[in-house]
């Protein structure tokens, strides 16, 4: 059962929905943006990937009213060949890009087998997981991903050049949930050490650096400095990887040239993302893939436990029980955000 803390209200994923669809149409967002983008946001809290939620329409409306953002921004597609595609986001809100750049993949796909679409003129794109959950709900296997601002130190440098940049895979499984991985490079959010700031707490070693490029435990430190890749030059490695994908490849914008959202709010990000499917259905029958799935999921629940208590888990369960309860039981979210989302409805937004 949903139980909200003492700062929060339970909300129904419809009327969840609708809010954020009135905010973004407040905001001077199209219909079909909106919406778009509304879907990868509610999807983001329902799995509890809240950071990426609807509280995101706040921050997304702050670069919107002052034309970071381009509300009417003609996001187009360009077939450059018969499975490849590349979107041109006209520095509109990075889901509705990413809504339209997988339908196309998606469209292609089903056509010849495989899809790619590369985007570039683009934004903050939220969470890798809903777009792979829709994919794999139409029977696509998927590999996502998006650059990002600059906090990462290549390994030996004492300066960021890459982004925390997130990627993920999604498989379909006719009969239950998708396998989902949706992860970033860094070993830990800067959340994490923010909070270890706050409470006057050292961070673990290997978490990050401070601003000379040097290892510490001292949050405060840190958030002067870089995230760590996890695996070390092996994070770096593909962290470069991703980059190479969305941005090089796509025409977007890549390591520094990639503008900071919280440093040039005003200032066009130009990310490239990154959608590659392959459409499950061509390699077998729904029942082929579904005994394979379930077989595989198998091996890995039966994995005996270090902890009696603890679970071995497929990557994404979690997030997928937790869309299955919160579409039933509704979304607890922080009060204050929930106000702040239907000031900016209502066209009185601070």
């Amino acid at each position: 059962m949903t139980t909200p803390k003492p700062n929060q209200d339970v909300i129904g994923e419809q009327e969840l929905r609708g809010l954020a669809l009135e905010a973004l149409e407040a905001l001077g967002v199209p219909a079909a943006q909106a919406e778009d983008t509304a879907e990868i946001l509610v999807l983001a809290d329902l799995m509890g990937v809240h950071t990426h939620g609807v509280m995101r329409v706040i921050s997304y409306g702050e670069r919107l009213r002052i034309g970071g953002i381009k509300a009417g921004a003609r996001i187009t597609p360009e077939h450059v060949a018969p499975a490849i595609i590349r979107v041109d986001g006209d520095n509109g809100l990075g889901p509705a890009v990413g809504m339209v750049a997988l339908r196309e993949a998606m469209t292609a796909a089903a056509e010849t087998g495989v899809g790619v679409a590369l985007c570039r003129g683009s934004n903050h794109f939220g969470p890798v997981a809903p777009y792979a959950y829709l994919a794999a709900e139409q029977g696509f296997a998927s590999l996502i991903a998006s650059n990002a601002t600059t906090t990462i130190a290549p390994t030996g440098g004492s300066d960021a050049r890459l982004g925390n940049n997130p990627m993920g895979f999604g498989f379909p499984n006719p009969g239950g949930d998708p396998m989902i991985l949706d992860m970033a490079i860094s070993v830990v959010a800067r959340a994490k050490i923010r909070n270890a700031a706050k409470a006057g707490e050292p961070i673990p070693e290997g978490w990050a650096t401070d601003g000379a490029g040097r290892p510490t435990t001292d949050p405060n430190a840190a958030l002067k400095g870089f995230l760590m890749p996890f695996g070390g030059y092996k994070g770096y490695g593909l962290s470069l990887a991703v980059d190479m994908l969305t941005g090089v490849l796509s025409g977007a914008a890549f390591l520094t040239h990639v503008k900071s959202w919280v440093d040039e709010p005003e200032a066009p990000q130009d990310l490239g993302h990154a959608f590659v499917l392959i459409d499950a259905k061509r390699l077998g029958t729904s029942e082929w893939l579904g005994s394979r799935m379930q077989d595989f999921a198998g091996i890995i629940h039966d994995t005996p436990r270090v902890d009696p208590d603890t679970p071995v888990i497929l990557p994404g369960e979690r997030e997928l029980q937790r869309l299955h309860r919160q579409r039933r039981e509704g979304v607890a979210l922080d009060r204050e955000t929930l106000e702040e989302i239907r000031a900016i409805a209502a066209g009185k937004a601070r």
